[in-house]
């Protein structure tokens, strides 16, 4: 009987204890694997912590200034061109760049790289080392022809030269497709080489002989 008394009388001091710790909702079960509020505890990776590598950074720098001088041109495709075509296609091309430009944007912060800043129809020589004919992009001095036209010239002008700036944005989305690492950033490539390739094949339509 003594010894059935004190068996009995140590599970009801582990009990205690047990529901003593369970009610004071302790430390211990806050550092398990999804309890408690420490930062970061159950939350999914940022896209940003996702792995990237330079050639990611070197895409999205060189993508951002390509882009926003796309959208230079098409701007001014709303009041001098003069094929309705023209400016469906202008409005199109803004309508599909802005937003890859505050993604891109938002991946270089993510991973703590510098964004581009640098007006559109500046010298960028990031784009494969060419200074502002590198990658597709148009010189000043051809930004400043564009802007100078109107009419049927700016037409001829703007397909021109953005058939040779989507054949730019391509082969820097090919690179990224080759050499880089980053999931969005590679899908967002393959994005960028079929949706310009599909309006290359449609501006080659409308350029006009000669």
């Amino acid at each position: 009987m003594k010894r059935t008394r004190v068996l009995t009388a140590a599970a009801a001091v582990a009990a205690a204890t047990a529901l003593a710790a369970g009610c004071s909702g302790g430390d211990d079960m806050a550092n398990m694997p999804g309890h408690g509020t420490a930062p970061g505890a159950g939350q999914q990776q940022a896209p940003g912590q996702a792995a990237h590598n330079q050639a990611d950074v070197t895409f999205a720098q060189g993508m951002i200034p390509h882009h926003q001088q796309a959208i230079e041109m098409s701007r001014m495709a709303f009041d001098r061109a003069q094929s309705p075509e023209v400016k469906k296609l202008a409005e199109q091309i803004q309508a599909a760049q802005g937003p890859e430009i505050e993604k891109l944007t938002g991946w270089l912060q993510s991973w703590g790289a510098e964004a581009p800043t640098g007006m559109p129809g500046m010298d960028h020589g990031g784009h494969g080392g060419h200074g502002g004919s590198g990658g597709g992009m148009m010189s000043p001095e051809e930004m400043g022809r564009l802007g100078q036209s109107s009419g049927a010239e700016f037409d001829r002008a703007f397909l021109s030269m953005m058939i040779k700036h989507h054949e730019g944005a391509i082969e820097m989305a090919r690179t990224e497709l080759g050499a880089g690492q980053f999931p969005e950033a590679k899908q967002m490539a393959q994005q960028i080489i079929d949706s310009q390739q599909a309006e290359i094949d449609t501006m080659k339509q409308l350029l006009p002989p000669g």
